[in-house]
């Protein structure tokens, strides 16, 4: 079976219990940072800034940015004083809090056995954190990212959403190719994890034990059960138990929120050369790829939209939008340029989508190819068109 594993961190990997181990690390930090800015302002800002990442939804900006706008021009002090302030923090005691969490070997078993079965494997811990604080908490717990070869550990300087936002595990997925196939996320916390998944259409194990009660509304995962249980569980399943469907309204919406933040992370600083070279001849280049990405968006995707809204069971057209890759020359045409205009499209239909109401999703129309469909149904069409080129661009990033 191939299989992709989306593992959180705390009190999965790692046990460590945050109601703990948050107020020692705010201390922490207050004592280093007191020569520049008083404990209490600086939490104060550190919480303002960290509520800001949970509710950022916006793919154009990164965590880290989204939480440097609110944090550093409220506390007064030049960031040049203290950016090495903070950095000497995570490097020299932010490890001094080690003691506070305690390392899960069968969990550092779970991790080397899906290895040797070739699986992907994803740390999918929240990022709210620096990569420092991220790579010393998988350090206590035995999984030295030096020496495990993971897919992807999110880090706020990389990633765009965070739980229980469904956007951010899709960006997870995307990050690593969105390969098709089976995906499992595991994780301990009902909503932040289990509902989240659930929400992307991915199934879920709850690190769990048995007296553990999911919160009203939240429905049962997949599987439950201890850690060192999970290898077992695995194994005893069908492998289609663990396979995804997108078709919900909140993947879908999802899904296109989290694929202009993965290309933009992928392709932003790419060699101009990179831009124009294929694996194959028959095979499209990444400014060819992108550049159908964005004529699409603005002459399809948002367009079909509003037809919807405008029109009573609409005619939905079957554009041949491949051919436009040598109409229009995308060969030619700058690899950078297309990327920020797919992504500024993309934008505004994310503004068209956020303003429909649940009846607007059940619109109907008529498809010249798949016949009656709804406006989830296209959207549903849109968000794996989606997948489908991000899975070209990783293939192409590979060569």
């Amino acid at each position: 079976m191939k299989l992709t594993l989306l593992l959180d961190l705390d009190d999965t990997l790692l046990d460590s219990d945050m109601d703990k181990f948050i107020p020692v690390y705010f201390h922490k930090l207050g004592e280093a940072m007191a020569e520049h800015v008083s404990p209490e302002k600086l939490l104060k800002f550190l919480m303002q800034g960290t509520n800001a990442m949970i509710g950022n939804d916006n793919p154009t900006k990164t965590l880290e940015e989204v939480f440097d706008r609110e944090f550093y021009p409220s506390l007064g002090v030049a960031r040049e004083i203290l950016d090495p302030a903070i950095a000497d923090f995570y490097q020299n005691i932010f490890p001094t809090l080690a003691p506070l969490t305690k390392a899960r070997p069968e969990a550092v078993e779970l991790v080397e056995w899906a290895f040797a079965q070739g699986y992907k494997v994803a740390i999918s811990t929240n990022p709210l954190f620096p990569k420092a604080a991220i790579y010393h908490r998988l350090r206590w717990a035995g999984l030295d990212p030096e020496k495990y070869p993971f897919d992807i550990i999110s880090t706020f300087e990389s990633f765009h959403f965070s739980k229980p936002n469904p956007a951010y595990l899709a960006e997870v997925l995307g990050r690593i190719g969105w390969e098709e196939g089976a995906v499992l996320v595991v994780g301990d916390d009902p909503l932040r994890d289990i509902e989240a998944a659930q929400n992307l259409g991915l199934p879920a194990y709850w690190i769990a034990d048995d007296e553990a009660v999911l919160p009203e509304g939240v429905n049962p995962p997949l599987g439950r059960g201890r850690i060192g249980a999970l290898r077992g569980w695995i194994e005893a399943q069908d492998a289609e138990a663990f396979t995804p469907s997108y078709q919900a309204k909140n993947a879908i919406v999802a899904t296109v929120k989290a694929i202009p933040a993965v290309l933009a992370e992928i392709l932003s600083d790419l060699p101009a050369g990179a831009w124009t070279e294929s694996s194959h001849p028959d095979e499209w280049s990444l400014v060819e790829v992108i550049s159908h990405l964005r004529d699409v968006e603005l002459e399809v995707n948002y367009p079909r939209i509003q037809t919807f809204l405008r029109e009573s069971d609409p005619f939905i057209t079957a554009d041949d939008t491949d051919m436009w890759v040598a109409e229009r020359g995308y060969a030619e045409q700058n690899g950078k340029v297309a990327l920020q205009e797919f992504i500024a499209a993309r934008v505004k239909t994310l503004g068209a989508l956020r303003s429909l109401k649940d009846e607007d999703w059940q619109r109907t129309g008529r498809h010249a190819i798949f016949g009656p469909i709804t406006l989830q149904e296209q959207m549903a069409f849109m968000a794996e068109h989606d997948r489908v080129h991000l899975r070209q661009v990783y293939k192409e990033l590979g060569r």
